[in-house]
């Protein structure tokens, strides 16, 4: 019966992992009519960003620290940030249309280096944080510890590097 229902969640991840970047994609692509851009939202999500940032490197020190409920509540905080920052995201984006970025040179190349990075990296943490989750809850505390030293950072990189893009792309919104 424990194996029927570790292959069920396994499976459930896999579905998430696929279905949240399809969906956002195609959520990406409607347009909310007669609705006024909800301009607001970038400084808020860039924010959460930070947040989820700040929270992942504390929930780390705290595991070193051999306090696993204070790792476990703020890593349980650090995925609600994620989930609340994509639900704010997609509602910026079915409201507004897309800000080109208008800076020039090198810069340039940097900004999308970054963009892509962190899009690309935004979409391979999905099943790395909850397969993450999964083995903690599991207590599979061995599987756990194995797949948290790749999404720490990666799921770090994609935090930070979500407030470096929003500061990047901040100047060229209408």
């Amino acid at each position: 019966m424990k194996e029927f229902f570790q292959s069920r969640y396994k499976f459930l991840i896999w579905v998430l992992s696929v279905l949240i970047p399809v969906v956002v994609a195609i959520l990406f692509r409607v347009r909310i009519p007669d609705v006024e851009p909800l301009m607001f939202l970038p400084p808020i999500y860039a924010g959460i960003n930070a947040v989820t940032a700040v929270l992942l490197v504390a929930a780390v020190i705290q595991i070193k620290k051999g306090n696993r409920a204070l790792h476990e509540r703020l890593m349980s905080i650090a995925i609600l940030c994620s989930i609340a920052f994509l639900v704010m995201y997609v509602a910026y984006h079915m409201t507004s249309d897309p800000t080109p970025y208008g800076g020039q040179g090198w810069i340039k190349g940097l900004y999308y280096f970054i963009l892509i990075s962190h899009i690309t990296l935004s979409i391979t943490v999905i099943p790395l944080v909850l397969f993450t989750y999964y083995y903690a809850s599991a207590q599979r505390f061995d599987k756990h510890r194995k797949i948290a030293k790749i999404t720490f950072p990666v799921w770090l990189y994609v935090a930070v590097t979500g407030v470096v893009v929003y500061l990047m792309i901040s100047p060229f919104y209408a």
